[in-house]
């Protein structure tokens, strides 16, 4: 019995975030209301909260479990791989990953669309910084104890991490400004800019041949 709860209650919770997200993705998170979500379900707004905070909360819901994988996917990272190589490797395992685990809820169509609703609307895009803050100081955590570092006295882990998560920002915003809002768009994108991560910390951009020399900003 206790598992037959279980499952309906897990039945009702993805029905909430499906739901939420076909809504969000047909007429906007502003123009959405908490009401509308729970009707279309044909629960109750008490029943809503029950299952979800806010309606932020549930928006954010799948990418949470997103995040979740991604996580797991860095621990489990061979042990003698370097910094970035376990962040960018653990990112494709967890992109190999996710499809199933979304599908279970929504299709990915409207997923990656909602996806593209966070990435483009002011309040969604506040939230998920304030979330990225704290997912970064976890994630920066993890990197330092398979590294054998203290995170309090050295600042690698948390560069790094801030620096990686930035490319994911950056990468996200272009592909939700773009067209192609498929999964195979995003991991695209993604995977372009995480390429040009490592040279654009270590290679000189100077054109071939030229010094710099006499650029108005060495010129000073």
């Amino acid at each position: 019995m206790a598992g037959l709860r279980e499952r309906k209650k897990q039945r009702t919770r993805d029905a909430l975030v499906r739901t939420a997200h076909e809504l969000f993705v047909a007429q906007g998170y502003e123009r959405t209301t908490i009401d509308e979500i729970a009707a279309a379900v044909d629960v109750s707004q008490r029943t809503f909260f029950r299952y979800f905070a806010s309606k932020e909360d549930v928006a954010f819901a799948l990418l949470r479990t997103v995040e979740e994988r991604f996580f797991t996917a860095v621990r489990e990272r061979p042990a003698d791989e370097a910094p970035l190589q376990v962040l960018g490797n653990a990112l494709g395992t967890a992109w190999n990953r996710i499809g199933d685990a979304i599908q279970e809820v929504v299709p990915l169509e409207v997923y990656m669309r909602m996806w593209q609703v966070i990435e483009t609307t002011p309040a969604l895009v506040a939230a998920h910084l304030r979330h990225s803050t704290e997912q970064e100081e976890r994630l920066a955590a993890e990197i330092a104890r398979r590294a054998g570092v203290d995170p309090e006295h050295d600042p690698r882990p948390r560069v790094l991490v801030a620096a990686f998560a930035g490319v994911l920002q950056l990468a996200g915003r272009r592909w939700a400004a773009g067209r192609d809002i498929t999964v195979e768009g995003a991991r695209r994108v993604f995977r372009e800019h995480l390429d040009r991560f490592g040279p654009a910390l270590a290679e000189d951009w100077r054109p071939a041949g030229g010094s710099g020399e006499d650029t108005p900003a060495c010129r000073g």
